[in-house]
């Protein structure tokens, strides 16, 4: 489910199980990665979901896939390990894509409050507009701090559990500090912002998104709690 671009793509990189549960040490281990060619592909169907914005995504169904061995990605049965280098990058980049989000959102909000006149004077004069656009910004600024972090650290090819550790929280702060900005911004303009002129329903739709996905930001707390403070598993 939820699979991007299938109608746009040459190839698809295929996880799946190799070994049963049963003959493994550890839940990771005998997963593998295969390479499908899209195109060629026999057993394999996909639809195009409808989704509440712009977004080319689709559910899959496989029904005796048949793909050669040598579309093998790698060694067989340690396939998660590369999905690590591909989710921290994926984290990292996601983060930037809601800090770009939520700087439209502050600035939109800024805009609007300093040429919107009401009982004479500038909505953005009133603290209770003033403050909320504010927090979002510094919001913002520490959650780039993060990411700027976590991409130095991927780039530098540090430790993978550091690099996990900033990359998860990164996408967890932008996130959030994104989510958060929409909301400003909905309340800077008031009735204004369901206006589609304006795009702030449409970013607002758009960038609700990004808490649930690629990975829900419940699934990014529990990550840290279990693997970076240390404290038992949660599910």
């Amino acid at each position: 489910m939820f699979i991007s671009r299938v109608e746009n793509s040459d190839f698809m990189v295929l996880v799946a199980r190799t070994t049963p549960f049963d003959k493994v040490e550890k839940k990771t281990d005998g997963i593998s990665l295969f390479l499908v060619p899209l195109p060629q592909a026999e057993g394999l169907e996909f639809h195009r979901l409808e989704m509440m914005f712009n977004s080319q995504t689709y559910e899959l169904f496989l029904d005796e896939l048949k793909i050669p061995a040598e579309n093998l990605i790698g060694e067989e049965g340690k396939g998660f390990r590369y999905l690590l280098d591909v989710l921290n990058p994926e984290r990292i980049l996601l983060a930037a894509e809601c800090i770009g989000d939520a700087r439209w959102f502050v600035q939109k909000s800024v805009d609007y409050a300093k040429n919107r006149v009401v009982f004479g004077r500038p909505i953005g004069s009133n603290q209770g507009v003033q403050f909320k656009i504010a927090d979002a910004y510094a919001k913002l600024i520490a959650a780039e701090r993060v990411r700027t972090r976590a991409a130095e650290l991927f780039d530098s090819e540090a430790d993978p559990k550091t690099v996990g550790e900033h990359a998860n929280i990164s996408k967890y702060l932008a996130s959030e500090c994104s989510w958060q900005a929409a909301n400003v911004a909905m309340d800077v303009y008031g009735g204004s912002g369901l206006a589609v002129g304006n795009h702030i329903e449409r970013k607002f739709r758009e960038t609700r998104l990004y808490r649930v996905a690629p990975v829900s930001n419940n699934l990014v707390l529990s990550y840290i709690g279990e693997h970076v403070l240390g404290l038992p598993s949660s599910y």
